[in-house]
């Protein structure tokens, strides 16, 4: 709870110093005395937008600090937060800090969610929006619901994620056809040249060949005929040899090598004279090789181009064809692949539908105890035919009837996928009938203020139990509310009050009389300024004070009296 308050330089306030306790508190003073300026202090320190037009006129920043004592809560309703302070100066800066250290406003409004509810006199708008109702629910029954939730969205997260990628392969179809077409002509260009590895170098050395075959043919001639065709050639000569050498062989050793040395050359020079002989018998360079080789070439360079990358060759053309068939492959298996991701979908589908409608069960079970809570307080209310309920969008038979009977149990069982979200498939609505034998009809439709007091109070009262916030503060939540209606406010206030921290700003006697604590807010004036100050009555100024809203500005005995007695009833 909030256990100090100090507010320096806000608005019309040059400071408020006070301490708090916990029970109901109420906040009385004259309008225009600042009562809903304390309230936007709060707010602020809790989060809310910073306004540089509430810095005190002559000053340089305001300054909210809230120190918060949570000594009596259990465990698992604790923040960890033990100051929070706000600073604004004049120039929009906002620092925001708890426990004395710097944060971001976002990460403030954050950690203070369940530190405490503020309530202001126009927060009933917020129950005319149906957008709001859901959160109502799941945090009135919110151990059983957000587990599930949680549950809800993982869920809708695989389903979206399974159809994207469904809704992308059926898009992508008429691409598919037209990519299919142009890797079948790739494919079968490569396959046509049927290339071999290596085979683009060997053809372009035998071109090179092809090409000086008439050098090639007069070489070859001249050194055959050089080795061994006439009586002066190299083999006669070394023959020669052979016999001169052979002659002398037996005298050393030698000699004898020389006779073998000649042998070997003969030998050589015999083997190089087959080789060019048939080398010579071999060639043939006729017009139309050439041409053959040539046409050849240009088709594997064009292959080459086309297929084989920056530096690549037939090989590089070859992987590129197998990685082009293997792409054929994939997509002509996409029917298949479609068949899988379908089957993910439904099964996705399946889950979420099995998810939400849990969700949808546990939220109506929500709803049906909230019906019967909240029609029950306003009964205390005195709306003693009044009757809530909770309208779920979906659900057969329309409204309910004046008697809360719901026309269906639940949602139906089939559900378009166009209505899934993260949140689940329910959009309930809160209705209310306010007279016997009148139809349900959604909250909005109440003008009355005081109806709609009554309707917020009913559900805070309810509600306000199940979301472990242990401090609520009403600003003149009271309004549109007189005479015996206000006593029951007050009395639903007390209660309310057990175990936890409330805090009401009220123009109301009947509500101010329950109060365990009583604070008034004044506005002075001297000279030179305009003050608000902000005190903790003792028993003898709150009868006054009492006395001052039942008969106004003239306090007589009477009035004073009608306060004792509002004070001793209230007891």
């Amino acid at each position: 709870m909030i256990s100090h308050l100090l507010i320096r330089d806000f608005a019309i306030i040059d400071e408020i110093d006070v301490g708090l306790s916990g029970g109901l508190s109420v906040v009385t003073g004259e309008t225009g005395a600042g009562k809903s300026i304390v309230i936007e202090a709060v707010s602020m320190a809790l989060g809310a937008r910073a306004d540089t037009a509430m810095v005190r006129r002559g000053s340089e920043k305001a300054l909210i600090q809230v120190v918060i004592d949570e000594s009596g809560l259990p465990e698992g309703c604790r923040t960890g937060i033990e100051l929070l302070s706000r600073e604004i100066s004049k120039e929009g800066k906002s620092v925001c800090r708890v426990n004395g250290e710097i944060t971001t406003l976002a990460r403030l409004k954050e950690m203070t969610e369940r530190v405490a509810d503020i309530h202001g006199q126009y927060d009933h708008q917020s129950l005319l929006d149906p957008r709001n109702h859901l959160s109502v629910i799941d945090g009135f029954h919110a151990d059983p619901i957000y587990g599930v939730k949680e549950r809800v969205a993982e869920k809708w997260r695989e389903y979206t994620s399974a159809k994207r990628v469904l809704d992308g392969l059926l898009a992508d179809e008429s691409k598919s056809r037209r990519e299919i077409d142009f890797l079948r002509f790739e494919v079968d260009e490569i396959d046509a040249a049927r290339p071999r590895p290596g085979e683009l170098e060997r053809l372009k050395d035998e071109l090179k060949v092809m090409q000086n075959s008439e050098r090639i043919y007069e070489a070859l001639s001249a050194a055959y005929a050089s080795v061994s065709s006439d009586a002066s050639s190299a083999s006669e000569g070394v023959s020669r040899a052979v016999g001169d050498l052979r002659a002398v062989s037996d005298i050393s050793d030698e000699y004898r090598a020389m006779e073998e040395s000649a042998s070997e050359a003969l030998y050589l020079i015999d083997e190089l004279s087959a080789t060019l002989r048939a080398k010579l018998d071999s060639l043939d360079f006729s017009e139309q090789a050439i041409n053959d080789t040539i046409a050849r070439v240009d088709v594997l360079d064009r292959l080459v181009s086309k297929y084989g990358g920056a530096g690549g060759g037939i090989e590089s053309v070859l992987e590129y064809r197998d990685s082009a068939e293997e792409r054929l492959a994939s997509i002509a298996n996409r029917e298949e692949e479609k068949a899988r991701l379908a089957r993910e979908l439904a099964d996705a589908e399946s889950a979420l539908v099995s998810a939400s409608l849990e969700l949808s069960r546990l939220r109506r079970d929500a709803a049906k105890e909230l019906e019967v809570g909240v029609t029950k307080q306003l009964k205390d209310l005195n709306f003693p035919d009044a009757v809530f309920s909770v309208s779920f969008s979906g659900d057969s038979g329309g409204d309910r009837d004046a008697g809360g009977d719901q026309a269906s149990d639940g949602p139906e069982t089939k559900v378009n996928p166009a209505d899934f979200s993260e949140n689940g498939i329910d959009e309930p609505e809160f209705m209310l009938s306010a007279n016997k034998g009148q139809p349900s009809l959604p909250v909005a439709r109440f003008a009355s203020g005081g109806e709609m007091s009554r309707v917020m109070l009913a559900l805070k009262s309810v509600v306000g139990g199940f979301d472990g916030i242990p401090t609520m503060i009403f600003d003149e939540i009271d309004s549109g509310v007189s005479g015996v209606t206000a006593s029951i406010v007050g009395e639903k206030l007390k209660r309310m009050a057990d175990g936890r921290q409330i805090v009401c700003i009220t123009h109301l006697p009947q509500i101010a009389a329950f109060a365990d604590h009583h604070y008034m807010i004044e506005k002075q004036s001297d000279d030179a300024d305009t003050y608000t100050t902000l005190t903790k009555l003792t028993d003898e100024e709150r009868v006054r004070e009492i006395a001052r809203l039942i008969g106004g500005s003239t306090v007589t005995k009477t009035t004073m009296d009608s306060a004792r007695e509002l004070i001793d009833a209230s007891k």
